[in-house]
């Protein structure tokens, strides 16, 4: 097994991470490998591969199905992000969850430092961190996402923008579910997924640390825009002001800022606003 001292097995969780067609195989193998070499090793690494994938795909997972703590999940077709997100938290057995995806680099105390977080408040059901958003190689660091880190802070962030990097979480399996879990929402599962747990009283976290190195590129800022993005992020800020968690001000100043740069500004532009409005200098 991949658990190795009692201390460890007192401190049980599962990594839950997606892999689809389109996915780099090589970015995927270096995720996988940031995974298992850990200073806190996991008891178990639940794969969702969410569809048909390529050759080249198969042949990296093929270097560990036969691990004892590896288990694949495979779906006949794709299910789409939030859905394959549910199946494969589903099928974790431990309690607490780490969340990863197929193309980013975790440093390797990553989980160390959640699980500590855990056993010194046993109130905190969702633990995050910072990323560092990269191109190429991690030591081309382009922008660093900061988030808040007190549960007050974080709740007062959900209202204006997302408060967790998903890459980074770990989380308590029962208090996923018990708001529904993962449920799809058009880019938006994540988000739409904290607002729910904020509605149900969970305790949030974030440490300082950067946990995530992310790739980035053009791309990203193409998938953060579009009328259908826009839409799907009115929806989510139409739910928060139903559920009274902003009020009508801050729905028309939140909705009018994401027209403004997921619809109007073109990708060149938009990326330039995200790097220096969203993002921290490195």
């Amino acid at each position: 097994m991949i658990i190795n001292t009692e201390e460890e097995k007192n401190n049980k969780f599962s990594v839950s991470i997606c892999v689809y067609k389109n996915d780099n195989p090589g970015y995927f193998k270096e995720a996988l490998e940031s995974i298992i070499n850990q200073t806190k090793k996991p008891d178990e690494i639940v794969l969702v591969v969410d569809g048909p994938i390529s050759d080249s795909i198969n042949l990296v997972i093929k270097n560990y199905e036969d691990k004892p703590y590896f288990k694949i999940i495979r779906l006949p077709e794709n299910v789409g992000h939030g859905n394959a997100r549910r199946i494969g938290i589903e099928n974790c057995s431990n309690e607490l969850v780490a969340l990863m995806d197929a193309d980013d680099i975790s440093i390797p105390n990553r989980f160390e430092k959640q699980i500590k977080c855990f056993a010194e408040d046993e109130s905190i059901s969702i633990v995050g961190g910072n990323i560092k958003e990269f191109i190429g190689s991690t030591d081309n660091i382009v922008g660093i996402r900061k988030v808040p880190m007190n549960d007050a802070d974080i709740k007062e962030y959900l209202k204006k923008r997302c408060p967790l990097n998903q890459m980074t979480v770990m989380f308590k399996s029962s208090k996923v579910n018990e708001v529904g879990g993962y449920i799809d929402w058009y880019q938006n599962e994540d988000y739409y997924l904290w607002v729910r747990m904020y509605q149900n009283k969970t305790i949030f976290m974030n440490v300082e640390d950067c946990l995530v190195f992310v790739r980035v590129g053009d791309e990203m800022y193409q998938r953060r825009g579009g009328w259908k993005y826009f839409v799907s992020e009115v929806k989510l800020q139409k739910y928060m002001l139903d559920n009274e968690i902003i009020n009508l001000a801050t729905y028309i100043i939140n909705i009018t800022k994401r027209l403004i740069v997921q619809v109007i500004l073109p990708n060149r532009i938009r990326g330039w606003v995200f790097k220096k409005f969203a993002r921290e200098k490195c």
